[in-house]
């Protein structure tokens, strides 16, 4: 297995884009997922891992050694793309020994790896079928294999999952997990989901705008947000903007529309800051509370176990989630009235600019 640590990576493109430069790194034997929108440098980074896109500054090393200008053949890499790009006139067994016959394996050593791969992913059935006579989660399953096959350092996924309903999605994460899990292998996974990242990783790193902008564990991530666009991608956090100023017990706090709300550390006066506070640390209530926010009710939608609630504050949607079914239907019937809103202040995060 190997560490793998990208220092500076940086590439140019005639049309003005630009990736990097991106400092990530990854530990022996964990999952790492390259999470952001698309056209953030997600692929081009995962690509320039693999050496199929050429670096123009930087360094990419595996262990201690740069690999930049080692060619991709040689970097002992396994690698998933978004369509799986089996070889449709060859049978599964032969997808998932072209590597290992490629490398001059002894046959016997090959039929082993196939096997024992095969048995790993639930497969053994469909060896001898055609890929054209499988279906899209058992064609996921063969890629996977194939990338596998050579025993490689490095294991790396490009969206492999974006193109299944999301059931069968679910059932391969876990088993994507689980097998890595099972062969300690270094993972860097590629993805536009924020549910599918969380699910699987040991470790996220959030791109934007070809940058590495916060790396974390799915709590981490969540619970602090770096800064407005990782709050606000990841759904994590209402983002409030306000003033900084004092109140009457003069001590710090923020005016947002009227409401004060008391902030930790020392801000210059005048100053605009912003502060992330999570859909479920904010609380709603029919009472009219004067130290409360207080706003119109634009939406309440069911989801599994809890309500999520949408107010307008002054033309800030505020999310909030609650358990409370009786809170709920009692809210359905509110109309245009307004309905006050709360969180403790020590609870929210202030987001860097």
């Amino acid at each position: 297995m190997a560490n793998v640590e990208l220092r500076g990576l940086v590439r140019a493109f005639p049309d003005g884009t630009r990736i990097g430069p991106v400092n990530l790194e990854v530990q022996d034997g964990e999952l790492m997922t390259l999470l952001g929108p698309s056209g953030s440098g997600k692929t081009t980074t995962l690509r320039m891992i693999a050496g199929f896109i050429d670096v123009d500054d930087g360094e990419l090393l595996f262990d201690t050694s740069n690999v930049i200008d080692i060619p991709p053949r040689e970097r002992n890499i396994g690698m998933v793309f978004q369509s799986v790009a089996l070889f449709p006139n060859m049978t599964v067994y032969q997808n998932i020994a072209f590597g290992p016959e490629m490398a001059e394996w002894e046959r016997k050593d090959t039929i082993e790896r196939v096997e024992e791969l095969a048995e790993l992913l639930g497969i053994r059935h469909l060896l001898m079928r055609r890929t054209s006579e499988i279906s899209g989660g058992e064609a996921q399953r063969v890629a996977v294999a194939r990338a596998l096959a050579k025993r490689p350092n490095l294991l790396l996924l490009d969206e492999p999952l974006s193109a299944l309903d999301p059931q069968l999605r679910e059932h391969l994460q876990t088993e994507i997990r689980h097998i890595q899990k099972k062969l300690g292998i270094t993972t860097i996974y590629v993805t536009h989901s924020q549910d599918e990242a969380f699910a699987i990783s040991d470790r996220v790193a959030i791109i934007d705008d070809g940058r590495i902008v916060q790396v974390g564990t799915p709590e981490e991530l969540y619970d602090r947000p770096a800064n407005e666009f990782v709050a606000r991608f990841l759904g994590s956090g209402n983002v409030l903007e306000g003033v900084v100023m004092k109140n009457e017990g003069g001590k710090q706090c923020m005016d947002i529309k009227g409401l004060e709300i008391p902030i930790s550390g020392e801000h210059i006066l005048g100053q605009t800051i912003k502060l992330s506070v999570k859909p479920e640390d904010i609380s709603i209530s029919t009472k009219n509370i004067p130290t409360n926010g207080s706003g119109k009710i634009i939406s309440i939608i069911p989801q599994v176990g809890s309500f999520k609630v949408t107010l307008d504050f002054h033309g800030i949607p505020i999310i909030a989630l609650t358990y409370d079914e009786n809170l709920v239907k009692l809210l359905r019937k509110y109309g245009d009235r307004l309905v006050s809103f709360s969180f403790d202040p020590e609870l929210a995060v202030i987001l860097k600019g």
